[in-house]
């Protein structure tokens, strides 16, 4: 989309940023004695570098690396021509059509994990996919990651939100692939969060640092909606997610050279009228694209754009319009890693079991598009041609029968069909259809095998950590 003219304006914007105005890190002397031994201007809590300084220090980290699942099938490469796909993440409330809207718990949340586990479109467990706020927030971490691993074989983030849990989740990890194997290879990925405007918390840098000690996988994700979190245009937003995203990359490779991070983003709009958020919108699609040509000039894996995104109180026209437009945008971008690409509702708030369903079927077919078509002899249907001839139906061709099962994507939710048809079947809505769906779902889940021994270290584990403190609800 952007010129190369117009991509060196947004890295020089992202250097003035940083040394005009810096970066704090508020709460970790660490990181602070970490970038000011590399040559960074350290005053208080704020930090700025020399123009050029946060790239230079952001070049150990891998153009593209392996994502291990406990089975090698379900492994997943960031970067290059690849794309990995997987829920959403952070919401404290699901909803469905039979129970509505509710705060989520610890069961919706082993819920969602094998629904992604059993959609073949989702190639990542995901993280935080609803909070489970029936069990105590210094200890949900525990559970969280305990369903990941015994409930899935796919990739997953572990805990953040503490030093402690991000240890305890490579602990974790470790029992299950062994702590040869984690200490050389990513096998758990962090989200770690910037307070935008230019702020990293004492919380976020502390844990980025224990999963960078450990070698494991860093998605550094700064969330800026314009005319809040940053000026409100969309080179701004791009180029003050570029700045913010180097600094913590920066401070991984401080940490560990050549640990395995993703250049992140969160990004929106803004009702200017109300102050409500946007999602899908022109704007935001237009930093999307932008962040993708400047994260593979970086050269670490992207994960940009929001996926299928929408403020909509429920699974509506609105929220498939606001997704479809986000999530095309963010395909298009040539982005390695997709958040919520499935559940999302209300921002972010809400996860919907239905929508969950509607968003797979989605998925599944951008990646039908994203894998192109073939244009040797076969695919040209010389044959077909020969055997039907001029004005005759090519429905009962060889070539069609050799092709029909294959030859286009089937969704399980749209269809087609007369009016009379669906009228007779129900008058149902795609929402109703997917009810029935995320149903049969969970009904034909199968728990995927684990050795028996590391279970029982994996729970015995956990019950050991929840046994030495106690318990906190905030």
């Amino acid at each position: 989309m952007l010129s190369e003219d117009a991509l060196r304006d947004i890295e020089a914007q992202a250097d003035w940023i940083l040394h005009e105005i810096g970066v704090e890190f508020r709460g970790d002397d660490t990181a602070l004695a970490l970038f000011k031994e590399a040559g960074a201007s350290v005053s208080g809590n704020r930090v700025r570098f020399d123009p050029g300084h946060v790239r230079q220090l952001c070049s150990s980290a891998p153009s593209q690396f392996v994502l291990h699942g406990r089975d090698p099938d379900h492994s997943v490469v960031l970067g290059g021509d690849h794309v990995v796909l997987m829920p959403g993440y952070g919401s404290p409330f699901v909803t469905d059509l039979d129970q509505g809207r509710r705060y989520a718990t610890l069961e919706d949340f082993k819920n969602l994990v094998r629904m992604a586990y059993v959609s073949p479109k989702l190639h990542h467990s995901g993280g935080t996919v609803c909070e489970p706020v029936d069990v105590p927030v210094n200890k949900r971490h525990l559970d969280m990651v305990l369903a990941h691993l015994t409930l899935s074989k796919k990739p997953f983030m572990g805990g953040v939100t503490a030093p402690d849990r991000a240890r305890d989740s490579i602990e974790m990890a470790g029992i299950v692939h062994g702590k040869d194997f984690l200490s050389e290879n990513a096998v758990v990925q962090a989200n770690i969060n910037v307070n935008s405007p230019l702020v990293y918390d004492g919380v976020m840098s502390a844990a980025l640092r224990v999963y960078a000690e450990a070698n494991q996988c860093v998605a550094v994700s700064p969330a800026i909606f314009g005319g809040a979190m940053g000026p409100l245009t969309p080179a701004a937003v791009a180029a003050q997610t570029l700045a913010e995203g180097m600094v913590g990359i920066a401070l991984v490779q401080l940490v560990k050279p050549g640990c395995p991070c993703v250049l992140g983003s969160f990004h929106s709009t803004m009702n200017l009228k109300s102050g409500a958020l946007t999602f899908g919108s022109p704007e935001a699609n237009l930093v999307t694209f932008a962040l993708g040509q400047l994260g593979r000039r970086l050269g670490v894996p992207i994960r940009s754009g929001g996926g299928q995104i929408t403020a909509s109180n429920s699974a509506d026209g609105q929220a498939m319009q606001d997704s479809t437009s986000a999530m095309w945008a963010t395909l298009m971008s040539g982005t390695h890693q997709v958040w919520h690409a499935a559940g999302w509702l209300e921002g972010g708030l809400t996860m919907s079991y239905e929508k969950f369903v509607m968003d797979v079927d989605h998925c599944g077919a951008m990646l039908r598009m994203l894998g192109g078509f073939a244009t040797d002899a076969e695919a040209m249907g010389h044959d077909a041609y020969l055997e039907a001839g001029v004005g005759a139906n090519f429905l009962s061709t060889t070539h069609t029968l050799r092709h029909f099962r294959t030859a286009n994507y089937q969704p399980d939710i749209p269809e087609g069909g007369p009016f009379e048809t669906w009228v007779e079947n129900g008058s149902l809505t795609a929402e109703q259809k997917a009810n029935s769906r995320w149903k049969q779902m969970l009904e034909a889940y199968e728990k995927p095998a684990m050795d028996e021994g590391v279970e029982e270290a994996l729970t015995a584990f956990v019950a050991k950590r929840k046994a030495e403190t106690q318990d906190a609800w905030y």
